[in-house]
């Protein structure tokens, strides 16, 4: 028997199973400690050591996150909360439930031994947990990332053994109890691709292997430059057209007629422009998020060029629903939502300051900013009644999450108007805060809710602001606002 086997562990009475796992994991730990590992030492005790307190695992999800796409963002995020849920696992729990000690020194080199010495007990691994946590949780969301972030965990997971500070037993079970906490942090909050939009229904469009067919017209503006380079490396043979704002809806018109597929880059105007167009043609439109928030391109898990070109190699594509409104002479279509009263500014505002204080406070903050002056509600005529509203949202099928702002949808082909309404009367702040500070307006008393396929209203005063996928313009009147079901074809990448 090895004489650094802890004879505690071998009372009589334990099963022989478990006897001869120990000597197993004893023995293994006397052959890492005695193999040369090539190029090992000026690399893994650093690597040790720079994952204490998760410092390592804080500074990748920075850097991954830089890369400043929504999916990076989301799988570094989910990352960090699964290290955080690890963490709190081991040393609550963990740690406390089997107090082995530390394997001793002796086989070890002092080269690979560790400077300063943890004082914890040996089983589970913390490190090997946190790294494999973040490591899983990264590639829930996100594959790729996770593939480039696989090695780094793995190794400062059998840096443990390499130092000398863990049986390898103890990284087997750290590594499996932080790809737990990943699994249990996906269950109680759901990747993008488990929520995304089902792929249904499904419609037919042109598959274009390198593009040729293909005519993206992109909004200047929108500061899409690279997504819009990013996408032509993927589809060599597409047409780019990049324009002015006031000449995008010219150049889409020129776009359709020449065009089997019609592709946009913008924000949410320019994309609802390039809608209205495909429709009146027939023609599929490819979608690559340009603006700042993208809201129906990233509900169709489309998130880049890569997964566009995809999707359009491959003819794969589903139908959505389009809202339409007619109001006098004026008429048009949504994609998003449609909105009267102060909705808009709350919109701006919360938009304003979601990045500096995150978008719950944000949505607070708004309502507080906007209602500082003195406001009379909108007056509109619903079924022969008259309805003092603070805001009327419509969404173009139901969002999943909802205070004063929109969330996203599973489903753009529902059949659904999502309207949501903050009724007028006294103390409005007091009523739209309730709305900001609730969330879902179904657990809250201010708002109310409906589905519906049509709305109808009247009564509506001369110049108020309605607006709609980024656009203001003013009504009057009555209003209706209807579904097209199915109307529009998008490419969107097969999961």
């Amino acid at each position: 028997m090895s004489p650094d086997v802890d004879l505690t562990l071998l009372k009589p009475g334990r099963s022989a199973l478990r006897d001869r796992l120990l000597r197993l994991d004893y023995r293994l730990f006397e052959v890492a400690a005695e193999r040369n590992w090539p190029f090992a030492e000026p690399v893994l005790p650093r690597l040790s050591r720079s994952a204490i307190h998760g410092v390592l695992w804080v500074a990748t999800a920075a850097a991954v996150a830089a890369s400043r796409t929504p999916r990076a963002r989301r799988a570094a995020a989910r990352g960090l909360a699964s290290l955080a849920l690890a963490s709190l696992t081991i040393n609550t729990l963990g740690k406390r439930s089997v107090r082995r000690p530390r394997p001793l020194l002796d086989p070890v080199p002092v080269a690979r031994q560790l400077k300063r010495q943890p004082i914890t007990t040996s089983f589970p691994s913390g490190h090997a947990a946190s790294a494999a946590a973040f490591a899983t949780g990264v590639a829930l969301e996100s594959p790729g990332w996770g593939a480039v972030v696989a090695p780094v965990a793995f190794s400062v997971a059998m840096s443990r053994v390499y130092t000398g500070v863990h049986f390898p037993s103890d990284v087997l079970a750290g590594a499996a109890l932080g790809a737990g906490a990943a699994f249990a942090v996906r269950a109680l909050v759901p990747t993008r691709a488990q929520t995304g939009p089902p792929p249904r229904p499904r419609a037919k469009a042109p598959a274009l292997p390198d593009g040729e067919g293909l005519v993206v017209v992109a909004n200047r503006a929108s500061g899409s430059a690279d997504r819009v380079r990013a996408l032509h490396d993927e589809l060599p043979g597409a047409e780019l057209v990049e324009c002015e704002p006031d000449e995008v809806k010219a150049e889409l018109e020129k776009a359709a007629l020449r065009a089997q597929a019609l592709g946009v880059c913008g924000g949410d105007g320019t994309v609802n422009a390039a809608a209205a167009t495909a429709l009146r043609h027939g023609l599929p439109l490819a979608v690559l998020p340009g603006g700042t928030l993208n809201h129906f391109a990233y509900d169709l898990s489309v998130e880049d060029g890569r997964g566009l070109a995809r999707a359009v190699r491959e003819g794969a594509a589903v139908r959505v629903d389009v809202g339409r409104f007619r109001s006098g002479d004026r008429q048009g279509i949504f994609l998003n939502t449609l909105s009267l009263g102060v909705y808009p500014e709350l919109v701006r505002e919360r938009e304003r300051w979601a990045s500096r204080i995150g978008s719950w406070p944000a949505e607070v903050l708004a309502a507080v900013r906007v209602l500082r002056t003195d406001r009379h509600p909108l007056k509109v005529e619903l079924r022969g009644e008259t309805h003092p509203l603070w805001l009327l949202f419509v969404g173009n099928c139901h969002y999943r999450r909802m205070g004063l702002a929109p969330g996203r949808r599973t489903d753009l082909a529902d059949g659904q108007l999502d309207v949501r309404v903050v009724h007028g009367g006294r103390h409005p702040a007091l009523r739209l805060l309730s709305a900001a500070l609730a969330g879902p307006p179904t657990r809250s008393p201010a708002p109310a809710e409906a589905r519906v396929s049509r709305l109808s209203l009247t009564g509506i005063a001369a110049g108020t602001p309605l607006a709609y996928d980024g656009e203001v313009v003013d009504v009057t009147g009555g209003m209706t606002v209807e579904k097209l079901p199915e109307a529009l074809t998008v490419y969107r990448p097969l999961p």
